[in-house]
């Protein structure tokens, strides 16, 4: 593992190396938290990650591979987007990849396991961790993400028009087409904070700005198979949290994910869409620290 100047750590996680920060004492419970589709770990805000630690956990957040400031892919080219859409076409690599990527920051940690939490895609990768590595995982909170059945979850038309519109030509432009995007994918029930979304896509371009590293998660998540069997035989202390009004992931994909895993806790919140609105944090940390402190009970 090594450290760069900006506090940044990174670990050689196979062929790859993953970025990664932490917050708080080793010695409380680990919590490693999986960012979504085109997103930084910095769509962890650090305010979110300090109100875990003050709950009493151990944070991990990590930038998936192809984005940030960890290894990006280029070798293996972007893939055809709309071909995959069509049902043809093959992805660079597999959603379950990232998963064992997830599993593989855990060892280079020396963590055993941890409480894993995953947002949209990374939601799709904690199910995986929990069903590929089912021992690494204390408990699994996914958090507005699905099954991967085709007949949950699905896109509001807009909110596919902007997952698939072509890349953005420099800084300022990437800027505002996150702006434009979480105005479509963004919680209607919650103040639209312009300057905090600004700020974090400024960021994320000067970190490392890469379309195709996009398009080759995006591929993973297209070619993934229907987890919902999988998620059945699960045994793993499990929170499921959604918005009502989530444009980009339909509710309809967290009640399934719920009803597939055995005992599942379900929180649907009104209001939200698909982010983390600074209002709903306290209850949401609220709710990922009960399922830890259950979890951790269960294990003793």
């Amino acid at each position: 593992m090594t450290t760069t100047d900006n506090g940044i750590q990174r670990a050689q996680v196979g062929d790859i190396e993953l970025a990664y920060e932490t917050f708080g004492d080793r010695d409380d419970p680990p919590v490693l938290l999986i960012m979504g589709l085109a997103t930084q770990m910095i769509g962890w805000p650090d305010e979110f990650c300090s109100g875990l630690v003050e709950r009493g956990l151990f944070v991990v957040r990590f930038d998936n591979r192809d984005i940030g400031l960890s290894t990006h892919l280029d070798d293996r080219g972007a893939p055809d987007i709309l071909s995959l859409l069509g049902g043809t076409g093959s992805a660079p690599y597999p959603l379950a990849d990232l998963a064992d990527d997830s599993v593989g920051l855990l060892d280079a940690l020396h963590l055993d396991s941890a409480h894993v939490v995953g947002a949209s895609m990374g939601g799709m990768i904690a199910q995986l961790v929990a069903i590929r590595h089912p021992e690494r995982v204390r408990s699994l909170t996914s958090i507005m993400s699905t099954t991967g059945d085709p007949a949950v979850g699905a896109p509001a038309e807009a909110a596919m028009g902007v997952l698939l519109a072509p890349p953005a030509p420099d800084r300022e432009a990437a800027i505002q087409r996150a702006v434009d995007t979480y105005r479509v994918i963004g919680s209607p029930g919650f103040e639209f904070d312009q300057q905090a979304l600004r700020d974090r896509a400024a960021l994320s371009y000067d970190r490392r700005y890469n379309p195709a590293g996009v398009a080759r998660q995006l591929a993973a998540i297209l070619t993934s198979p229907d987890r919902t069997a999988d998620l059945g035989a699960l045994d793993v202390p499990t929170l499921v949290v959604h918005g009502a009004a989530d444009a980009l992931v339909n509710v309809s994909g967290g009640r399934a994910t719920a009803a597939a895993v055995p005992g599942a806790e379900l929180l649907v919140l009104e209001g939200m869409g698909h982010d983390l609105p600074r209002a709903l944090w306290p209850e949401i940390t609220d709710r990922i620290t009960a399922l830890v402190e259950r979890a951790e009970k269960e294990r003793r």
